[in-house]
């Protein structure tokens, strides 16, 4: 990570990188940061509440560049959990439709995750922020209305497993802008015929920045606070 910018050099344009913790939102960490500098503020890529990991912040003039770097490729690292699902595709509902895994193996596992790579169409989780009829199609699941959302280009190069230790399969995901890494889950599941939920979700990469590179929230708080009291 580079110098801490000063506050002169916030208000003017700098770059922030965030290793936003757990059961945070995205907003919960940019508040966090807004309250202590004078100057504009925004992310480039909303994280999940169960997500951590890099969440970039533009703040001046930079924050012109915020749909350049939303653009950019990610790199996420996570667990599946296969054997059942849940109406969220993550841990923000209960699991649900619990099947054996007894049909599974290793090389089926691993063959599934060819149907995932490349250009796909991917349909985007019913609880997630997405707009239709003028609001959020979360607030629609919650309300109880059935939510259909048509599948979406999306770009996946990259979908390896770097461990299998059933019901939890640990992957690594290189993909573009857009791609649901909650529905992958739940795909991959129904894919193999048993169900899967995403269990854990880390974001280690967007474009040529990487998490390694990022301060946590506290560390942020801290090395910003000096100037601002």
């Amino acid at each position: 990570m580079n110098a801490i910018p000063t506050q002169e050099e916030l208000k003017e344009g700098a770059l922030l990188l965030i290793d936003k913790p757990l059961r945070w939102t995205s907003f919960d960490a940019l508040n966090k940061l807004r309250r202590l500098m004078k100057a504009k503020i925004g992310h480039c890529g909303t994280l999940d509440p169960l997500a951590t990991g890099l969440l970039i912040c533009c703040t001046g003039k930079m924050t012109k560049r915020i749909t350049e770097y939303q653009k950019q490729e990610k790199e996420y690292t996570g667990i599946i959990h296969l054997g059942s699902v849940t109406p969220t595709y993550d841990l923000e509902s209960e699991p649900e439709q619990h099947r054996s895994l007894e049909h599974l193996t290793e090389e089926m596992i691993r063959a599934a995750t060819t149907a995932f790579t490349g250009d796909i169409m991917q349909i985007p989780p019913a609880h997630s922020a997405i707009k239709k009829e003028g609001k959020r199609v979360y607030e629609l699941a919650r309300e109880g209305k059935e939510v259909k959302l048509d599948p979406r280009p999306v770009r996946i190069t990259t979908f390896e497993l770097t461990r299998i230790a059933l019901p939890e399969v640990h992957f690594r995901v290189e993909c573009s802008t857009g791609t649901y890494i909650r529905s992958l889950a739940n795909d991959f599941g129904a894919a193999l015929g048993c169900g899967g939920y995403l269990q854990a979700l880390r974001r280690t990469r967007i474009g040529t920045f990487g998490v390694e590179e990022a301060l946590t929230v506290e560390q942020w708080v801290t090395a910003l606070k000096p100037e601002t009291i």
